[in-house]
């Protein structure tokens, strides 16, 4: 009886199923299929011998890795960027939303949101000659300063300016595309909690406070959660565009030092060691964040 119901409910819902279907195909051919090769991260990998007959070497590679000179720089650099974007890029994201949300002439609103997206639609490389164009030697910044003060700055070269150029790009490129999910959320608010405190002489500061922010709080976890599930992955296109041999002290993150170790030194079983133990402590974050969004009464998404 439970196998015949079971097969009538799949009945019901397969074209439902049909349509997850390429989606399940995606994650099947490039997120889970790939795992197999995480073995190379206890093997000495040479392409010669192939995966199955390369030695294994135990925690050989790891323990290189956490006793490389570089190990502490990499985590230092790539936590700094993440913390940056949750810090700074996050919450403005959830600014902007409430602040497209706010706007009640629509045409002026289907504009701006407009113009807030069109960036993410941009590749990094034009992001980059956008960048160049500004803060380069030659660029519209540096004249200007050259003609007021006599001098120029080293923006592109600086590392005192790595990090902030970084963040600068994101927010412009991404943070307008970062709405749309707050915007969905926001559309979800009962629109009558605002006139019960409209009719309580709340101003829109005050509504803002008690009924927008609170209606987006589990969509602000989740999306939290999300991105610390992400952490310690950098923009590598981002990253490796806007890095040069002058500031690689503060540019060098553990996405750029994987492309480094495996394309150039064609150390493919270290690279894959540096990919797992970002992925593991990935994981140990998102863990812990959900445990403690549950502690907080929140759902999660685990």
């Amino acid at each position: 009886m439970h196998s015949s119901s079971r097969l009538a409910r799949f009945k019901q819902l397969w074209p439902f199923y049909v349509l997850a279907l390429p989606g399940m195909a995606y994650f099947a051919l490039f997120h889970y299929l790939p795992m197999s090769g995480l073995v190379l991260a206890f093997k000495d990998y040479s392409p010669f011998r192939g995966i199955a007959d390369s030695p294994w070497v135990g925690l050989d590679n790891f323990r290189e890795f956490f006793n490389t000179p570089d190990f502490l720089m990499l985590l230092k650099n790539t936590l700094l960027i993440s913390l940056l974007n949750l810090v700074i890029y996050f919450p403005f994201t959830i600014l902007l939303s409430i602040m497209l949300n706010e706007v009640r002439l629509q045409i002026f609103k289907r504009v701006s949101q407009t113009i807030v997206y069109l960036p993410h639609f941009l590749s990094w490389v034009v992001i980059y000659g956008i960048t160049i164009s500004f803060f380069g030697p030659s660029g519209v910044i540096n004249h200007y300063l050259e003609q007021w003060i006599g001098g120029s700055a080293g923006f592109l070269v600086s590392n005192s300016w790595f990090r902030p150029l970084i963040l600068f790009q994101s927010i412009w490129k991404d943070a307008g595309w970062g709405t749309i999910i707050f915007l969905a959320a926001l559309a979800g608010i009962n629109p009558e909690l605002y006139e019960a405190a409209r009719v309580d002489g709340a101003n829109r500061f005050q509504n803002i406070w008690n009924i927008t922010i609170p209606g987006i709080k589990s969509t602000i976890v989740i999306l939290l959660l999300l991105r610390l599930g992400s952490s310690l992955d950098s923009n590598f296109m981002q990253i490796f565009l806007m890095t040069n041999s002058l500031n690689l002290d503060v540019s060098n993150v553990f996405d750029l030092y994987v492309y480094h170790v495996g394309l150039e030194q064609f150390n493919y079983s270290f690279a894959i060691t540096v990919g797992m133990f970002k992925s593991i402590v990935s994981l140990i974050l998102v863990l812990s964040a959900n445990y403690l969004a549950r502690l907080l009464g929140e759902e999660g998404i685990l």
